[in-house]
């Protein structure tokens, strides 16, 4: 039998971000960024800019479910990140796909809220995220008001952000990545780990600033690292730094207050 040369991509099933700063568009930056081949199918479109988003179009299912198949049927997949899935029937959708193909390894970033506040997931979609992409997913990466969400239930310290994570891995994804900004932890930011083995904590610095496309650009990179074989541990750390450095890099390209990350290449 001959060997597969094909080198492992990544696939990044969400929404695209007409502004650039999130969604597909910053997925395949970080890609691209981390040397990996960035594969996209587009689960939502979004008119959206610095400033906000101003409207949603959601494409077919069926459509969707090409995209997806396309992808499997040429490229040795590594890493499937999943972003926007807006409606629990793109929800449905995706998961089909996953079960039907089984790639090495799924990153579920649960995005419900845009950064300036819109809402990305209709409330009926929610039940169809618990129970059908969580068991599916080798490491799920909520902020804090996400996994409240998830959980119904509020995490407002330290305490209770060690104790939600036992609570989302219950939920049924191996791993869970709880990332802290949105917790006041004396100047740092604590994103928590725990993959059912072994728990780790990742502290860096608080940024005087609001950044666009942080989360989404995390699950990319934490999705490449695995593509790259990193273990999920590495991966996450190694992703932290990374989208770390493109924050302190970013730039801000419209007239909006937040910044978009940036990534400048070695040399």
């Amino acid at each position: 039998m001959s060997q597969d040369i094909r080198p492992p991509c990544a696939l990044t099933i969400a929404g695209s971000d007409s502004g650039g700063g999130a969604g597909i568009q910053a997925d395949l930056k970080v890609f691209a960024a981390l040397g990996v081949h960035g594969l996209s199918a587009i689960a939502a479109l979004t008119a959206q800019n610095t400033r906000g988003v101003s409207a949603v179009h959601v494409p077919p299912v069926a459509f969707l479910r090409a995209q997806v198949d396309a992808c499997f049927d040429d490229f040795r997949i590594g890493a499937v990140k999943l972003g926007m899935l807006a409606t629990a029937e793109v929800i449905h959708a995706v998961a089909d796909a996953l079960a039907s193909h089984q790639p090495p390894h799924v990153v579920l970033d649960p995005v419900m809220v845009a950064t300036s506040g819109a809402r990305l997931l209709q409330p009926d979609a929610l039940d169809a995220l618990r129970t059908r992409l969580l068991p599916l997913a080798t490491l799920v990466t909520p902020n804090i008001p996400e996994a409240e969400l998830l959980l119904d239930a509020g995490i407002h310290g330290s305490d209770e952000a060690e104790a939600a994570l036992a609570s989302l891995r219950a939920l049924g994804a191996r791993a869970v990545l709880l990332k802290g900004a949105h917790l006041d932890e004396g100047g740092q930011v604590v994103d928590r780990f725990d993959d059912g083995h072994a728990r780790a904590s990742f502290a860096h610095p608080r940024l005087p600033l609001e950044g666009h496309g942080t989360g989404c650009s995390l699950a990319s990179a934490i999705a490449a690292n695995l593509c790259l074989g990193k273990p999920l541990r590495d991966a996450c750390e190694a992703a932290i730094g990374f989208v770390s450095q493109g924050l302190r890099d970013g730039l801000r390209p419209g007239r909006g207050d937040v910044v978009v990350l940036r990534y400048i290449p070695n040399g």
